[in-house]
């Protein structure tokens, strides 16, 4: 079995709402409540909320850490695949959160790639090299207030040419 393997679901033409219907039934978005509102049909935004409820609440009363980061999790690492080829790995690499203020109601995460930064992408990997670009999203309020950062790297490499 080859180690260059993505999973199966990178093989497949899923429509943006086909991906986003799933995702709303994975059972760690629905335990912690996390809904995806939107991914856009060229894959370049996608809409995330997570709407206090006692079940995703800490001891304090606000946003439980870890459904704030959970909301952020696949989504730059799945809007850059999709603009890709199928010939390009692409991982999460690594992750970070800044807590900024308590979230003490609903939140949303909006995620966006330009065009320049699948131009850069494909540069720097054109003759096969890993690269590791970074991503940050603020996770907002209703009033625009910044509850967190979420700061992720992704590893992205054009799979190997199979031996003749």
């Amino acid at each position: 079995m080859s180690s260059h393997k993505q999973g199966f679901l990178r093989n497949l033409s899923l429509s943006a709402s086909a991906i986003r219907l799933g995702m709303n039934l994975w059972p760690p978005f629905v335990g912690a409540g996390i809904h995806v509102e939107s991914i856009a049909e060229d894959f370049r935004a996608a809409r995330v909320r997570l709407k206090l409820r006692w079940y995703n609440r800490n001891f304090f009363g606000t946003h439980f850490g870890g459904s704030l980061f959970a909301m952020t999790d696949p989504f730059f690492a799945i809007l850059v695949m999709h603009n890709l080829e199928r010939d390009y790995l692409v991982w999460d690499k690594s992750s970070g959160i800044h807590f900024k203020a308590p979230g003490r109601s609903t939140v949303w995460a909006n995620f966006s790639i330009t065009q320049a930064q699948i131009d850069d992408i494909q540069a720097h990997t054109a003759s096969g090299e890993k690269y590791e670009p970074g991503f940050s999203v603020d996770v907002v309020d209703h009033g625009g207030t910044v509850v967190a950062t979420i700061d992720k790297q992704l590893y992205i490499r054009r799979k190997p040419k199979p031996a003749d």
